[in-house]
């Protein structure tokens, strides 16, 4: 097995096809067809599926990515000890991001990373399925680090996530409605109730549906928001009610925050790598940025420097 075999695997996993794969490695589609198939040969496994359509990983192909991931970022951990002597860090870092992440001035911690590392190439996108696409890039290596916006100590096992921030949740209601008179609520006054919240997927939207299951309550979703300040947007013109952090409601003549008694929504922002990932030296110094751009509004905690999920 060659350094430059996995490489190869590496970016076909990664774009899903041999023509994209070659043309990102600056290389002959032949050659990167010959380097897999002696690489299926030494491993005497198929490790995609190919048609006209589409290039998908096997069982064995997904099995290997995470370790061909690795060894990548090892050989990239020894590039960085090199460039520290010389000319400076190197190397690129994709990040996934949340759509409306309100918690953290991603603008200026990206301007600063592009300042101070500039033969760094940093990559942000964000993954319109909120925290469940942000894993799963995450695991088919599309990016290096992502957000995550899930329950306190819930993030996968598979990952190794740094808390970055505690949020605390209120229920927002629209000035209007007739438990705006109330100064708490508990969930059974929210049956029947119409709710906006995130699309299937989202981490906040999986926390609060699993909390009212678990009561018995059906809820009734009848918008799903594109960000936290889309679903305020939502509540405010009286569409439904929400389950939102208490900061992106504060001072909103139009909306009431009310406690909920009998629950704790509060979620937690984290960054996560794939565990079998050892952090490069650029990825380390992006996290140290991002920590120094927290937002810190009123009701949130600094999160634990780290979270071991295997403990």
């Amino acid at each position: 097995m060659e350094l430059r075999q996995l490489e190869y695997f590496v970016a076909v996993a990664h774009e899903r096809s041999f023509t994209l794969a070659a043309r990102r490695l600056h290389v002959v589609q032949s050659a990167v067809s010959a380097a897999i198939a002696s690489l299926e040969r030494d491993l005497k496994v198929t490790l995609f599926e190919r048609n006209a359509q589409r290039v998908v990983l096997t069982e064995a192909g997904t099995a290997l990515l995470p370790e061909a991931l690795a060894v990548m970022d090892a050989v990239q951990g020894a590039r960085d000890v090199v460039d520290e002597l010389g000319a400076g860090m190197r190397g690129s870092v994709r990040v996934g991001l949340l759509p409306g992440l309100g918690l953290i001035d991603l603008p200026a911690a990206a301007g600063e990373f592009r300042r101070r590392y500039q033969n760094v190439e940093l990559q942000l996108r964000v993954e319109p399925e909120g925290s469940a696409g942000v894993i799963v890039g995450l695991r088919n290596g599309d990016i290096d680090v992502g957000f995550l916006g899930v329950g306190a100590g819930s993030a996968p096992r598979d990952l190794t996530a740094w808390e970055l921030l505690k949020v605390p949740q209120v229920l927002a209601v629209p000035t209007g409605h007739r438990l705006a008179r109330k100064r708490s609520v508990t969930l059974a006054d929210l049956a029947d109730e119409a709710f906006v919240d995130f699309p299937p997927g989202f981490g906040t939207r999986v926390l609060i549906d699993q909390k009212f299951e678990a009561a018995g309550i059906e809820r009734h979703v009848v918008v799903e928001a594109l960000g936290i300040d889309n679903g305020v947007q939502f509540v405010r013109h009286g569409v439904g009610l929400a389950i939102l952090p208490g900061y992106a409601v504060a001072g909103d003549e139009k909306i009431r925050s009310l406690p909920i008694l009998d629950e704790d929504f509060r979620w937690s922002l984290y960054m996560a790598t794939l565990r079998k990932r050892k952090p490069s030296a650029a990825l380390r110094a992006l996290l140290g940025l991002v920590t120094a751009h927290l937002q810190h509004p009123d009701g949130t905690e600094l999160g634990a420097a780290l979270v071991d999920q295997q403990n």
